[in-house]
């Protein structure tokens, strides 16, 4: 089987995008993710842009299940400068990773219009630098930076500084489509052109800026690119990185290339999912192959055809990339949708038992009061619970005081006292919050994580409100709804109330309980 190196990129291009910020532990928990997934590099960082990263280096070592190697970034020698005594180079040896990525300049233009050197002084900087590391016994990947930019400006010159690289003991060349402005088959053209010249692995490094990244990476691939680079779940600067999830599905599962270690692509979704929460970003739901919407059916056809053959509406099993199928429930679902979901929990129900009809009058009178389980799929789960006869609270809340203070003042403006039974013990408790609503959360589950400590893996990742009738004004009922994640997955509830603190609270005791349920609270 053929094989394709994955080097993934998030800790330094992905730490570039807009919003997006690392602290060392996080950038040692991605590293730790992406070993276990099986990726085969992580570029970690540049030693030299700043301490945080250089701490980092001193942190990491190899580790997890795949074994990546760990890569230090950094570019060229100075102008002027020797590559010994550089100061861009100094801290990148100080890092003591095996591999170093070393970025030169291959585009006329930003030779003499940015580094302000003539051509053959960049040449000159190109070999001298791959060399210095190669001579410390450094794996050196070669970023040939604007490289097919620079072809389209003068053909020779980035063979010329590929020519450098090669000279000097670089072990890959890395292509970088660093505008983002290629389109597949000019990556493939110029990816095969210099296979064909040189006698090295190659890598293919694209931006998603014509949101062709993927496409283009895969046909780099195609043209014989041994080495994939990105990050795992597409940040980056400006428009992203090519997005390494769906470019793994793509060459695993459709082409027959692999490309993690160890069977990692069953993790690849939990993977992707974990980066995100640790970005403090919400995942990118209509993903492919990773995202929640995926695999996710609700026209009333689509949903019976998929319950009865899944691959009628779905391209892969889901399962192969640790994903899952999703029938959404609402007025177009149908009754397949509703039988999938009660069948999770008790398959022994069938679409004419008289469970299912007691779930489905349920269900619509739950829809008529407001709620609706679309984006909610955990409340309805719970729903299916109490009508099989398979629920049992987890706790009891006995009292709940919300105090409101004004003016506002960030961080501790409002306070909740709280009073909770679990198996026949009493808690109470109390927590400032940003609002009433934070604050109810942190109350409940410190008083909660006396009874059930892996609570604390649990944390609110979004809050919406919808008002459902705009005539009544403030009278209004409201939909709220919950989204919780623990690091391993993430679940979305529904509370609906005339009083936003009691829709709240309905959304959040769904949520707390559902974490409960999934973590084995009833076996």
């Amino acid at each position: 089987m053929r094989k394709v190196d994955i080097y993934d990129s998030t800790l330094r291009d992905g730490a570039q995008a807009e919003g997006i910020s690392f602290s060392v532990e996080d950038k040692l928990r991605i590293t730790r993710a992406l070993s276990d997934l099986g990726v085969r590099y992580i570029e970690a960082g540049n030693p030299a842009s700043n301490p945080k990263d250089l701490d980092f280096f001193g942190r990491v070592r190899r580790g997890g299940k795949g074994g990546a190697v760990v890569v230090a970034f950094g570019s060229t020698r100075r102008k002027g400068a020797t590559a010994a005594e550089d100061k861009n180079t100094a801290p990148l040896v100080k890092a003591g990773t095996d591999a170093v990525c070393i970025v030169g300049k291959c585009w006329d233009r930003q030779v003499s219009g940015i580094l302000r050197a003539s051509l053959e002084e960049n040449i000159d900087m190109i070999e001298e630098t791959v060399g210095y590391f190669a001579s410390l016994g450094k794996e050196v990947i070669f970023d040939a930076e604007h490289f097919f930019d620079g072809c389209k400006s003068d053909t020779d010159y980035p063979m010329l500084c590929l020519r450098a690289a090669c000279r000097a003991g670089a072990a890959v060349l890395s292509l970088c489509d660093t505008n983002g402005g290629c389109f597949p088959e000019e990556i493939s053209g110029l990816t095969a052109k210099v296979i064909k010249n040189f006698d090295l692995p190659v890598a293919i490094h694209c931006h998603n800026d014509c949101g062709l990244a993927v496409a283009n990476s895969i046909a780099a691939v195609a043209a014989g690119a041994a080495q994939v680079q990105g990050t795992l779940t597409g940040f980056g600067e400006r428009c992203g990185n090519a997005n390494l999830s769906t470019v793994i599905g793509n060459l695993e599962l459709k082409k027959g290339i692999s490309c993690l270690a160890n069977g990692g692509i069953a993790g690849l979704t939990t993977a992707c999912r974990l980066i995100s929460e640790i970005a403090n970003v919400n995942p990118n739901e209509r993903e492919p192959y990773t995202g929640k919407s995926a695999f996710a059916h609700k026209g009333g056809m689509h949903v019976d055809g998929a319950f009865k053959y899944p691959g009628s509406f779905e391209h892969i099993d889901p399962e192969l990339v640790g994903n899952r199928r999703k029938f959404i429930m609402s007025e177009v679902a149908g009754r397949s949708a509703v039988i999938a979901h009660i069948q999770k929990i008790d398959p022994s129900v069938l679409r004419d038992s008289p469970e299912t009809e007691r779930i489905i009058g349920k269900l619509k009178e739950l829809e008529h009061f407001g709620y609706q389980f679309e984006a909610a799929e955990s409340t309805f789960e719970l729903v299916i619970r109490k009508q099989l006869g398979k629920y049992k609270p987890l706790f009891e809340l006995v009292n709940l005081k919300i105090i409101a203070e004004q003016p506002y003042q960030e961080g501790q403006s409002a306070s909740a006292l709280i009073k909770i039974i679990v198996d026949g013990k009493t808690e109470i408790t109390a927590a400032e919050g940003d609002g009433p609503v934070n604050a109810m959360d942190k109350a409940l589950r410190k008083a909660l994580c006396v009874f059930y400590p892996h609570l604390d893996t649990m944390h609110l990742t979004d809050y919406k409100v919808r008002v459902m009738d705009g005539n009544e004004a403030t009278a209004s009922k409201v939909r709220v709804l919950i989204e919780s994640a623990d690091g391993a997955e993430s679940w979305t509830t529904v509370g609906v109330s005339a009083d936003i603190i009691e829709a709240s609270r309905l959304a959040l005791a769904d949520s707390i309980e559902y974490k409960l349920i999934k973590d084995g609270a009833y076996k």
